[in-house]
């Protein structure tokens, strides 16, 4: 190949990474004409508590994945006046991966959690978006008549599911904010 090739090619490239360096905007960063960034949009949302039923499992869920949700839109703030509010509807289910051929009780288990939200305008009380997401993690019962370390692994799993599920509705909000999409 020779030397004029090359250059050429570099000549190309150049350009083109010209053309482009102009449309690229981070996502988080301040807006110079003062229109509210990101993280300003984020922190309009409230995180109104779920509705389920007190003292159940569920409940326990839901006040995980909230507090989640909102370490992850306010960061160590909290939220400023709501311009939209955030529904969200859990529903978790369990199942079992492997079982020990000798006792038939099992030695590991996948836990779930679907979530599904709806983001409403306040000013409006329309809907403007809805979404669904999911989380499934696994975890092993570390033996089969130890009934603590079960319930545990079984806690920890919700943690788990619930800090994806937290991120997963953070991700789509913020698309939602920064593209409208």
């Amino acid at each position: 190949m020779s030397l004029a090739r090359i250059a050429a090619r570099l000549l190309v490239v150049a350009l083109l990474a010209a053309l482009t360096a102009g449309c690229f905007q981070p996502m988080y960063a301040e807006h110079a004409d003062g229109t509210p960034a990101l993280r300003e949009k984020l922190m309009g949302v409230d995180l109104p508590p779920l509705n389920v039923p007190n003292s159940s499992r569920i409940a326990r869920l839901g006040v995980e994945v909230r507090n989640a949700l909102a370490f992850k839109l306010y960061g160590n703030a909290t939220g400023t006046s709501p311009t939209h509010r955030l529904d969200i509807r859990l529903q978790t289910s369990d199942s079992t991966l492997m079982t020990d051929p000798n006792t038939g009780l099992p030695t590991s288990e996948t836990y779930g959690i679907n979530a599904q939200f709806n983001l409403i305008d306040i000013a409006t009380n329309k809907s403007v978006m809805t979404g669904t997401t999911f989380s499934r993690v696994s975890y092993d019962i570390p033996g089969s008549y130890q009934r603590f370390a079960r319930a545990r692994a079984l806690h920890d799993a919700e943690d788990r599911a619930s800090q994806e599920i937290a991120e997963r509705i953070k991700t789509r909000l913020a698309s939602f904010f920064f593209a409208g999409t």
